[in-house]
């Protein structure tokens, strides 16, 4: 697939994994769970739909074959999740912290973390492996 359509691609999925996450906590929520755990949950949740279709609808050929490669790659995708959260946290701690109402600072985080996570995932965890030249004389 050609390069410049990556970006549309996951820009696809990153809304529907957010629609996944978001749908998940509102029936958690409707079924009684606290909204923490209903949080932790459908984050979860979403994180997997994300893998789930990055992996296979957006950079397809980058795709490690099963076992420690791919294990590898997911292991990444999901600390790239975790700098995507931890920049929510900053950006909305930032911007209410200094008097920006606080669902402005969201949008804001979200378009952040969304830029953030895409850097990563497309430069690293999805990266061409490079093979090492040979070593023989």
């Amino acid at each position: 697939m050609p390069t410049r359509h990556i970006f549309p691609r996951y820009l696809v999925a990153s809304l529907v994994a957010l629609s996944a996450d978001l749908g998940c906590y509102l029936a958690l929520l409707y079924l009684g769970l606290v909204a923490t755990p209903a949080s932790a949950l459908s984050y979860a949740l979403g994180i997997a739909v994300h893998w789930f279709l990055s992996s296979r609808a957006v950079f397809a050929r980058s795709l490690a074959q099963a076992g420690a490669d791919r294990l590898r790659q997911q292991a990444l995708f999901l600390v790239s999740a975790l700098l995507g959260l931890g920049v929510t946290a900053l950006v909305v701690a930032a911007g209410s912290g200094s008097g920006l109402d606080p669902r402005l600072a969201k949008l804001i985080a979200v378009a952040a973390s969304f830029m953030a996570t895409y850097a990563v995932r497309h430069r690293l965890v999805f990266a061409p492996r490079r093979i090492e030249p040979s070593s023989c004389r």
